[in-house]
């Protein structure tokens, strides 16, 4: 307990003394609200307005966890086919790392234009930014195996299956769950972009909104909700990694 604690209160109180100086700030250069709100405007704007925000914030905890879950599979998949025959993963792994040039953001209209303004262009949004760090965090854990361990298993008879599965892919679990992790806070990113883009609901959408009307505090509450939900997606995917990994110290 004691040494959770240790670990919790540097940032808290790093948070609390930003807090404070920010809203000292907007009290002494007396700077406009549709600029920047004071930190207690952000909270009594959160708290009166949580009723409207609560179906927005659902919609697009939706989509992401759709999005989330495909693009997670599609970068395993990836992974294991690369690392299963060596000829793709030499002729397809830089094109792989060459698509990440492309930001997703230029994509998206053009899938808007392709898949018209319902929910596939935005899991395709989401899709692409969660499958990438998945796909490598596995290649790179599948690639680290303990090559003694492989070579006695080889030894006493084990097919390549039987390696796969009891040497392979349980040394790469903590690899593959640093990459879900990243892929999880990327997915909220891709949703919101995917609402930026064409909605009708979703936190994006929101931001929108607020933006057309200099609502900055309510812009500030959205960003909140953002960041609220990527911790949200990280903390069930370090719970998980715990209930699974239970010989890895280090998760």
């Amino acid at each position: 307990m004691r040494s959770w604690w240790s670990s919790v209160w540097p940032p808290v109180v790093a948070v609390l003394f930003f807090l404070l100086v920010w809203q000292a700030a907007v009290s002494i250069f007396d700077i406009e609200k549709f600029i920047l709100p004071a930190p207690t405007a952000i909270g009594s704007e959160a708290v009166t307005g949580a009723a409207g925000l609560f179906q927005h914030t659902l919609a697009t905890l939706q989509l992401t966890l759709i999005g989330f879950i495909i693009g997670t599979a599609i970068g395993l998949v990836i992974s294991l086919a690369l690392h299963m025959v060596p000829f793709l993963k030499t002729a397809l792994y830089p094109l792989l790392i060459l698509s990440q040039n492309v930001p997703t953001i230029a994509l998206a209209p053009l899938l808007m234009i392709w898949f018209g303004f319902g929910m596939l262009p935005k899991v395709i949004v989401i899709t692409l930014v969660c499958f990438f760090p998945v796909a490598v965090a596995a290649l790179d854990g599948l690639a680290r195996t303990d090559r003694t361990m492989m070579n006695y298993m080889q030894m006493a008879g084990a097919t390549s299956w039987q390696i796969f599965t009891k040497l392979e892919l349980p040394h790469a679990l903590p690899s593959i769950f640093s990459g879900i992790r990243i892929a999880a806070t990327y997915s909220v990113m891709g949703a919101v972009i995917g609402e930026w883009i064409g909605s009708d609901r979703g936190i994006g959408y929101y931001m929108m909104l607020q933006k057309s009307g200099y609502r900055t505090d309510r812009v500030f509450v959205a960003i909140l909700v953002i960041v609220l939900l990527s911790l949200l997606m990280v903390l069930l995917i370090t719970l998980l990694e715990k209930r699974l990994i239970r010989w890895n110290r280090k998760s």
